[in-house]
């Protein structure tokens, strides 16, 4: 027999009733039943109920032992009794009568529990991550992460690509996040820096000839934690390939996401391919962002022109539309029944929330003579104006219309959130749906108030549709690029792009946004001299490891689907860093601490 097991905790069934065996674990929990005591024993793999009897020379052990304890135990498999059966459990018809018992190792009192999982302050899971790493939802979440990777890894190398391993140490880039810094020790002075993306080194592979790369990618960024995004490094699906156009790029990703989706949903409804396409400008327009989530069935549209019609009197809105401003609408169907809260409080979460002014509305009923108005605002509208403008935004009886107004990004931004705010007041938000969709055309520029300059919106590196042509005969602002983002329920994946493959071209391009050669052939030389010596047209995207398990395990915090996260301060509190170094280090690098001081009591 195996010294420490002869089967795992969750293989044990009714067909080993009789078999003696051998399992190893934590001990979960304890249980005494009338003289007996119960015994759950955990490993990676399942839980089986244990029990021994009083006379057993082991039951003292059991009695004192703290759980967590770590243990080997021989017995008998039994069954159990018809009313003692855990039909929500793999091994609940049978238990493990022990025998023997040998104590691996014992455990002291717990920081945190693991039985039970219940909340817990987040500070104390992260300290104790190996523990919090034990408890059954947490420790399910990594275990589908690495599901999810082989099965990402799996789908890329069947459509042919090789997957390869670009460096960590590399060169700082302008572009981007902050960068985390690495002192050089041999070349005093200088700094590697940790990449943000292997996007330059994919690039590259591709002017080197290997066609289809990919790789599941580190990358480092030294930026502020969100609930979805995390401080320090995340993990991507990195491709690149050659001789593609943007087409060949959905070709390749949606089935890896579809795929992996239907595999891991659960029974949850996934968006058949070919997935949505939607240009940037109509998103903005329709949904208030370029991320929108589609499972709010909610189309917002541009309303200005109705404010300053002939004997609209509402001069609040009409002075912003007559100032250069915008007006949007957000429809709120089936709201017949709302209360006159329900609106109120919209308002008060335009106000609190967004900063914004307010939410103006206006319902929509059927009476006498047609759709009518009611609300605030409706009495300072002509009554075909109401009309024409519901039949414009897409409502009838029943519905409202809140309207976000002011400059078009503060509108639009206000429109965006305002749309998901009534979604999900209006339950209109299914956790049973993935829907994805490809936002496209993005713009190439836009204005950078500012600096008062035309600057690169996205990506710099994307090729201009139109390509040089367009760089020299079209206005900037209405050059459109080959770049492009998956999103899935509302959350952003992945940008991606037609890379810009043309030295001629790149340059041009960032000419036009007020960066010369120099700067360019400087701060981009190991790229834009491979391309000077024949590089193929190539593009590619990096979907976020972390987010698509995060979407898969339905949790809402990134730090629940990786295994030993930072927290919101970038301080990783298991295994104390950052820390503090030696004096001796710091001279081998060459370096000296400056310091901030320290504000006095006072807070001068």
């Amino acid at each position: 027999m195996h010294i420490f097991r002869t089967h795992t905790c969750n293989d044990l069934r009714q067909s080993h009733v009789g078999q003696t065996v051998r399992l190893s674990g934590w001990v979960h929990r304890k249980r005494d039943h009338g003289g007996l005591l119960f015994v759950d024993l955990r490993d990676h793999y399942g839980l089986t109920q244990c029990v021994i009897e009083p006379e057993s020379e082991h039951f003292g052990t059991f009695e004192h032992l703290r759980v967590e304890s770590v243990v080997t135990v021989s017995g008998k498999v039994v069954d159990r009794l018809s009313d003692a059966k855990n039909s929500n459990l793999p091994t609940g018809d049978i238990e493990l009568v022990i025998e023997t018992c040998e104590v691996q190792s014992r455990a002291e009192e717990l920081p945190l529990p693991v039985f039970g999982e219940p909340d817990y302050p987040e500070d104390i899971r992260l300290k104790h991550r190996y523990l919090d790493l034990r408890r059954q939802k947490l420790h399910k979440n990594i275990i589908l992460r690495g599901q999810i990777i082989n099965s990402i890894r799996r789908r890329m190398i069947d459509q042919g690509f090789n997957e390869f391993q670009t460096p960590i140490l590399t060169a700082s880039s302008p572009e981007g996040a902050r960068d985390f810094l690495v002192p050089s020790r041999l070349n005093p002075g200088t700094f590697f820096a940790l990449p943000q993306a292997p996007q330059q080194f994919k690039q590259l592979l591709m002017v080197a000839g290997f066609d289809k790369y990919f790789q599941i990618a580190p990358c480092f960024r030294d930026e502020d934690a969100r609930a979805d995004r995390s401080p320090g490094e995340f993990y991507q699906l990195d491709m690149e390939m050659s001789f593609a156009t943007q087409d060949d790029i959905f070709a390749v990703i949606e089935p890896v996401m579809a795929g992996v989706f239907e595999e891991f949903a659960e029974g949850r409804d996934v968006t058949q391919t070919p997935f949505p396409r939607i240009a940037y400008r109509d998103a903005m327009l329709k949904y208030g962002t370029d991320k929108p989530d589609l499972r709010i069935d909610i189309i917002c549209s541009d309303v200005s022109p109705f404010f300053v019609e002939d004997g609209v009197e509402f001069k609040a809105f009409k002075g912003i539309v007559e100032g250069g401003g915008t007006v949007r609408a957000v429809p709120a169907p089936g709201t017949k029944d709302k209360p006159r809260s329900f609106f109120d409080k919209m308002n008060g979460w335009a106000q609190k929330e967004m900063q914004a002014p307010g939410l103006g509305y206006i319902r929509f009923e059927d009476g006498e003579n047609g759709l009518e108005g009611k609300g605030p605002i409706a009495k300072f509208f002509p009554a075909d104006v109401l009309v024409r403008m519901a039949a414009h935004a897409g409502v009838g009886d029943g519905d409202a219309l809140f309207f976000a107004a002011g400059k078009e990004t503060d509108a639009v931004k206000l429109t965006g959130a305002a749309r998901t705010e009534v979604g999900t007041q209006l339950g209109m938000i299914d956790d049973n749906v993935f829907k994805f969709c490809w936002i496209v055309d993005f713009p190439m520029f836009e204005w950078d108030e500012d600096n008062k300059k035309i600057d690169f919106s996205h990506n710099p590196f994307s090729m201009p549709q139109g390509a040089m042509e367009a760089l020299e005969n079209m206005e900037p602002l209405d050059i459109l690029a080959y770049q492009y983002d998956i999103i899935c329920n509302g959350i952003e994946l992945s940008s991606g792009a037609i890379r810009n493959h043309r030295p001629d071209i790149m340059y041009k391009a960032f000419e036009m946004a007020g960066y010369d050669r120099a700067m360019v052939d400087t701060e981009f030389a190991g790229m834009i001299n491979a391309f000077k010596y024949g590089a193929p047209p190539h593009g590619g995207i990096a979907p976020g490891i972390d987010r698509i398990v995060m979407l898969l395990a339905g949790v809402e915090n990134i730090r629940e689907v990786i295994v030993f996260p930072m927290n919101q301060q970038a301080q990783d509190l298991m295994m104390n860093a950052p820390a503090a170094v030696d004096s001796k280090q710091l001279r081998e690098l060459h370096l000296r601490l400056d310091l901030p001081k320290e504000k006095d009591k006072s807070g001068s």
